[in-house]
C-alpha cells in the first residue's frame, strides 16, 4: 500500500488493495494539485439522479435524504487498512456530532464503489466490523452508472490500477437542498472539521416555512453557543457570551440613567 501526501493538506491518495477492479475514466495523470482541484470544483453543485441499492437490495433515491444535512463517504469492502480506519474515525466525530447537534439533526452515508464487489451483505458485513450501529447511517451499494454520477458530482476520484483501486481519502458534506457544502480530506481530521460545516447547516440556515421565528431564534443562539473545547476534544453549550453581553447591556442603562439624572440636576 502506498500513499501520497498532499503539500499543505491533510487529504491524500492511497492506494488500496482489492480483489478485483473495474475500468474508471483515466485519473492517473493528475497531480496532487489538480485531484484537489477537481474535488473543490463541486462545492456548490448538487447531488441529485442518483439511486442506490440499501441493504436489503432495494433501491434508494439520495433526494430522499433531503430536508437533513449528509454526510457521503466513498469506500470498498475489501480495502484492508484505509478504508476501515477512516469509517471507525468517522464514527467517532459523528457520535460527537450526535451529542453536539441533536441525534436525528443529519444523516451519514457509507457509499461501497466497488459495484462488483460491494454487495448488500458485504456492506452490512463491513458494518459490524467498524461497529457502526448508528440509526440515521446506512450502508449502500449500486451499479456502475450510478456510482459513476455520484462520483462525479460528489468531486471523488477512484480508479483502477494494476493492483486494485487508487481513490481520494474523502469524506462530502451535503446540505439538505443536496448542495455540496464541504470536503473532508485523510483518513483521520480534527474533530471541528466535520462538525462546523455541519454546524452552520444545522443551526445556521433559516426554514422559514417550516419554522416559528422563536425555533429560528433558538438555533441562532445554539450556534454561537455550541463551542468547541480542544482539551477534552468534545463540543458543549456555552452561554457565557450572552450572558457577559447582558451585563453589559444593563451596565450600558445604568450608567445612562445616571448621567441622564445628573444632567436634569446640572439645568
Amino acid at each position: 500500500m502506498s500513499e501520497i501526501k498532499w503539500p499543505a493538506l491533510a487529504g491524500l491518495l492511497f492506494l488500496c488493495l482489492a480483489a478485483t477492479a473495474h475500468s474508471r475514466p483515466d485519473f492517473s495523470g493528475f497531480s496532487h494539485d489538480q485531484a484537489y482541484d477537481y474535488s473543490q470544483a463541486a462545492i456548490g453543485g448538487r447531488v441529485e439522479g442518483v439511486t442506490l441499492i440499501g441493504s436489503a437490495g432495494e433501491p434508494v433515491n439520495l433526494e430522499d435524504y433531503r430536508g437533513k444535512p449528509l454526510v457521503i463517504s466513498m469506500i470498498f469492502t475489501s480495502c484492508h487498512h484505509i478504508c476501515p480506519s477512516t469509517t471507525q474515525h468517522l464514527a467517532q466525530v459523528v457520535k460527537k456530532a450526535r451529542a453536539a447537534l441533536d441525534a436525528d439533526s443529519f444523516n451519514v452515508l457509507t457509499v461501497g464503489f466497488d459495484t462488483l464487489n460491494d454487495t448488500p451483505g458485504q456492506l452490512a458485513s463491513f458494518r459490524r466490523a467498524q461497529g457502526v450501529n448508528d440509526k440515521h447511517w446506512d450502508f449502500l451499494g449500486g451499479d456502475e452508472a450510478n456510482m459513476r454520477r455520484l462520483a462525479e458530482q460528489l468531486g471523488f476520484i477512484y480508479y483502477a490500477s494494476t493492483s486494485g483501486f487508487e481513490h481520494l481519502v474523502q469524506a462530502t458534506v451535503v446540505d439538505a437542498e443536496g448542495g455540496v457544502y464541504r470536503q473532508i480530506y485523510g483518513i483521520s481530521w480534527p474533530t471541528p472539521t466535520l462538525i462546523e460545516p455541519l454546524k452552520q447547516l444545522v443551526f445556521g440556515r433559516p426554514e422559514p416555512e417550516r419554522e416559528s421565528a422563536l425555533s429560528f431564534l433558538g438555533k441562532r443562539i445554539r450556534l454561537f453557543c455550541t463551542v468547541y473545547d480542544p482539551a477534552t476534544d468534545n463540543y458543549y453549550i456555552d452561554f457565557s457570551v450572552f450572558i457577559g453581553t447582558g451585563v453589559g447591556i444593563i451596565v450600558s442603562i445604568l450608567f445612562g440613567c445616571f448621567l441622564f439624572r445628573e444632567w436634569r440636576r446640572a439645568i
